[in-house]
């Protein structure tokens, strides 16, 4: 049996030309190269993407930035300082034989560099151009720099987590800047289908803004339309617009998560002749309050394991509370094999994990890891005809630039 890295993927044959950096561009990318696609990070030949020496907590592995490690597989890599005027035929050869780019410049700065959506349209009609800002083209806020937190404070979302009189709460996830990857994926990929109907690319525009607010479709309809503002309690854990049980409970030896889950069947759960009358659906709404106050301290007789073999018999919904250590051990985790490897440098392996997608026919896979700097730039200009002698006079000009590995 073929492996899946080995078998053509769902975007074999496109080609992406990748001029993002941080998290959701490169995500995107990522995601189109984990689907077949040969994507070109585009990066300066100054240091590279933000991600090589801005990294997560600051770790490294391998000479490289975990966070660059992690969003950067299935990419070669092109150094090209796309403001050195030497650069600009390279990018445009590179747009003609290609189907789709994704920027997540600052408002104007793609235009400034001789990459605006107008200028390669008209190189290449069939090309598919993706934007991710934060605020998206229009609006008083479209020059503001889009970051997850900052973000998330506009979205409104941070009054729906944490106890009744705490401070404003972010997610713990980076969900703005994943979201909007994401998004941008589906963007990409819509285009993609309707060049096959109309004939030509077109502009995808996605912002980190339109993308939280649309991921609180439930909260933002009950508000615009029936005025209500998600209540906090004081429970910890609790969501301010979802009904008791919903929360997190300490247990012997860990803690607990309840999700939406009939009062009564709880009841059964905890030996509870109170929680058993309460068989009205709404009833975790009504009597909000008096249930956490209830329960809050009722789960403290028994470890985590042991509540939710009970939960499990009777169908109510409950998970444990983990750590990444816990995650790497999960039964689950393991038998779906969801942790692999992908290559590193210098013969190093990197531990990652796989595309969550799966196709039957057409798998995605891992088949490169993220790239050193500059490390496909001689083959990405050799693919496109370019002779040494004009190599040679890119590299001289430093519009290019070519990595030359460490000698040991």
């Amino acid at each position: 049996m073929n492996s899946p890295a080995s078998m053509p993927g769902a975007l074999d044959g496109l080609r992406v030309l990748d001029a993002t950096q941080m998290l959701a561009g490169p995500l995107a990318a990522t995601r189109l190269g984990d689907l077949g696609a040969d994507v070109i990070k585009l990066e300066s030949p100054a240091g590279g993407e933000f991600n090589r020496t801005h990294g997560f907590d600051d770790v490294r592995f391998g000479g490289e930035m975990t966070t660059f490690l992690a969003v950067n597989r299935n990419k070669r890599s092109l150094a090209i300082d796309l403001k050195n005027p030497e650069s600009g035929a390279v990018i445009d050869a590179l747009v003609a034989t290609s189907d789709v780019f994704i920027q997540n410049f600052r408002h104007g700065t793609a235009e400034r560099l001789g990459v605006g959506y107008d200028r390669l349209h008209a190189i290449n009609p069939q090309l598919v151009y993706c934007s991710i800002s934060g605020y998206g083209p229009h609006g008083p806020y479209r020059d503001r720099p889009g970051q997850d937190l900052i973000v998330q404070g506009y979205s409104g979302s941070m009054f729906s987590v944490g106890s009744e009189g705490d401070d404003p709460e972010p997610g713990a996830l980076w969900a703005a800047d994943v979201m909007t990857g994401y998004h941008a994926a589906i963007g990409i990929l819509a285009a993609l289908r309707a060049r096959d109907v109309i004939g030509i690319g077109q502009h995808v525009e996605i912002d980190m803004f339109s993308v939280v607010l649309d991921a609180q479709l439930q909260e933002l309809v009950t508000f615009l339309n029936a005025r209500r503002q998600p209540v906090r309690t004081a429970e910890p854990g609790a969501h301010a617009s979802i009904p008791a049980p919903y929360g997190v409970y300490r247990t012997s030896d860990s803690w607990l998560t309840l999700a939406m889950s009939p009062l009564s069947v709880l009841g059964e759960v905890l030996d509870d002749n109170w929680l058993r009358s309460l068989t009205h659906y709404n009833d975790g709404h009504v009597h909000r309050d008096q249930v956490y106050a209830h329960i809050r301290n009722k789960f403290v007789t028994k470890t985590t394991a042991e509540w939710l073999e009970l939960c499990d018999r009777h169908k109510v919904w409950a998970g444990p509370v983990y750590d990444y250590a816990d995650i790497e051990a999960d039964p689950h985790v393991l038998a779906t094999q969801m942790l692999v490897e992908q290559p590193g440098s210098n013969g190093t392996s990197v531990r990652t994990l796989r595309p969550p997608i799966a196709l039957s026919e057409t798998p995605a896979s891992i088949r490169l890891g993220a790239p050193a700097l500059g490390a496909d730039s001689a083959e990405i200009l050799a693919e496109l005809g370019y002779t040494d002698e004009v190599l040679d006079r890119l590299l001289q000009s430093g519009a290019v630039e070519i990595h030359r590995p460490h000698l040991s």
